[in-house]
């Protein structure tokens, strides 16, 4: 049984943290977050220290999720989340113009993508990309839609995948002789 919805969390120095009926709000030196949580969980804040506790067992699961959800948004506004993009292929790239991203992945046109409010993308190298933002949900979607454009094929590895990523190739045709 997890007992992540017991976990206290703690509070870094200039981050302040305010509930607002069952509304958490996170603000740190990258930003402000804010997120809604079950009614029936009751946020405690004492100096340094948040802990969450439920009204009975029946909301054990939204117990977790807001625990998760408030401490995601701490390390956000503190250090951030970031997401690590890579192209394989011949001709495959990113490219930044203006507020969108240019994916360039083996069809006959170029693939734009509106860049949201809240993430930053950094391309050192055509075949590289960085997502950044506080958020960890709105990075991890940005990075998922991005990599869906052409996920990595099994055969070659062409495609785009995450940095840490390990694609697990096939022989092919040749191994069954």
């Amino acid at each position: 049984m997890s007992r992540v919805g017991n976990r206290k969390l703690e509070i870094p120095t200039g981050v302040t943290v305010t509930v607002e009926g069952n509304i958490v709000s996170v603000k740190g030196p990258k930003g402000e977050l804010s997120t809604e949580i079950n009614e029936n969980i009751t946020v405690n804040i004492s100096e340094n220290e948040i802990t969450l506790t439920r009204k009975n067992d029946n909301f054990k699961n939204f117990h977790g999720t807001a625990n998760a959800n408030i401490r995601n948004m701490i390390v956000g506004v503190t250090e951030g989340f970031e997401k690590k993009l890579e192209s394989v292929g011949v001709g495959y790239r990113f490219q930044l113009k203006g507020t969108e991203l240019v994916v360039t992945a083996g069809y006959s046109h170029p693939v734009n993508v509106a860049i949201p409010e809240g993430i930053k993308l950094e391309v050192p190298s055509n075949t590289e990309l960085f997502v950044r933002g506080i958020d960890k949900q709105l990075v991890g979607e940005f990075a998922a839609n991005v990599r869906k454009i052409r996920k990595p094929e099994p055969y070659k590895g062409k495609g785009i995948r995450y940095a840490d990523e390990h694609i697990r190739r096939k022989e092919g045709k040749k191994a069954s002789k």
